[in-house]
């Protein structure tokens, strides 16, 4: 995969460096959080979007957003016009002609309507091209999300991935995602020119361990000058250990601070374990037993910290990720 830029690798800057980037008035935000509004985030109260709102501006974020799955309920709970707050959502947009797989793509500074207009160009007319023409003519700031990411109930298709790329503006380099794809991810934003930005996508409330710098008086100067270019990112990548505390968090999550009346049929993180414990910590048994309910979570908690869910779930990303570049390598060699 060649690149039109010389080394996007220098975008990429430790914490410190940020540190003295914002002394100089450089803006901070991490563009990709979710709050107990999206269907996959466990009812914990210190993930509603009240408690993550005040967490965002006792961190100093410079700009807070919140991107829940196809709603933007968040904004109805906090009020659309706050300190700080920029309206956004990650809607799900299926094209089966030019995609053939679910996109997610991040959208900010919208309104209602134009929520609800775009809600039915995704799920009536399923048309990316139409999608994206819309959100070129309202000026939306729009983001192409983990782009290698791929919905576990569709069959993947990697080769597609760079057509899609052209048309976007800015991909996102995911904290969730391992380097090996993150890396795939920069190689494209190289190959088309495209910028990149940094983001948690967190569902457990760790918002801001990375984040995208650029300066900005408002969000709208702030984005402009991302999609030049001229912007950094703190970046990190899943590891090993970053999953058995991220594994650790959510059985937290799940046996000690959810509510337990929450029907959770929907919760589907992609990591089987994670979805295995979800549905057995609401098992009628041990909503109604204390001490089962402990001894299940010091059970889930002694399993993830032996590392084996989290070293098998890495092993088959890197896998993938092979697979991945060499489809994309064959691909551009026709």
């Amino acid at each position: 995969m060649g690149g039109r830029h010389r080394n996007y690798q220098e975008k990429l800057i430790a914490p410190e460096q940020a540190a003295e980037l914002m002394e100089e008035g450089w803006k901070r935000a991490d563009l990709h959080v979710h709050t107990t509004c999206s269907f996959d985030v466990l009812p914990a109260k210190g993930l509603d979007p009240r408690s993550l709102y005040e967490k965002s501006l006792e961190m100093g974020m410079d700009f807070i957003t919140f991107t829940d799955h196809d709603t933007m309920q968040a904004y109805e709970i906090l009020g659309w016009d706050r300190e700080k707050l920029v309206p956004g959502v990650e809607m799900t947009v299926y094209d089966p002609e030019i995609a053939g797989h679910t996109l997610h793509i991040n959208v900010f500074e919208l309104d209602r309507e134009e929520f609800s207009e775009l809600r039915e160009i995704a799920t009536i007319e399923q048309n990316l091209r139409s999608y994206i023409g819309y959100l070129k003519r309202h000026r939306l700031p729009f983001v192409y999300n983990h782009p290698f990411w791929f919905d576990f109930h569709q069959q993947p298709n990697p080769s597609v991935v760079p057509k899609l790329a052209k048309l976007f503006p800015v991909l996102e380099y995911n904290m969730h995602e391992l380097k090996q794809k993150n890396e795939l991810t920069i190689a494209l934003a190289e190959r088309f020119g495209k910028s990149i930005v940094a983001t948690t996508d967190t569902h457990s409330g760790k918002l801001g361990q990375v984040y995208t710098l650029a300066k900005g008086n408002n969000f709208r100067e702030y984005f402009r000058n991302i999609e030049k270019g001229r912007n950094y990112i703190v970046p990190e990548n899943l590891t090993r250990e970053l999953l058995i505390e991220e594994m650790n968090t959510w059985i937290d999550l799940i046996f000690e601070k959810s509510q337990k009346n929450r029907d959770i049929k929907n919760y589907l993180t992609g990591i089987r374990s994670l979805d295995a414990m979800v549905k057995i910590s609401r098992s009628t048994l041990l909503n109604y037993s204390p001490i089962l309910n402990r001894t299940a979570m010091n059970l889930f908690y002694m399993v993830s910290n032996t590392g084996l869910p989290a070293s098998l779930y890495i092993h088959s990303e890197k896998n993938f990720a092979r697979e991945i570049k060499k489809k994309i390598e064959i691909k551009s060699q026709k």
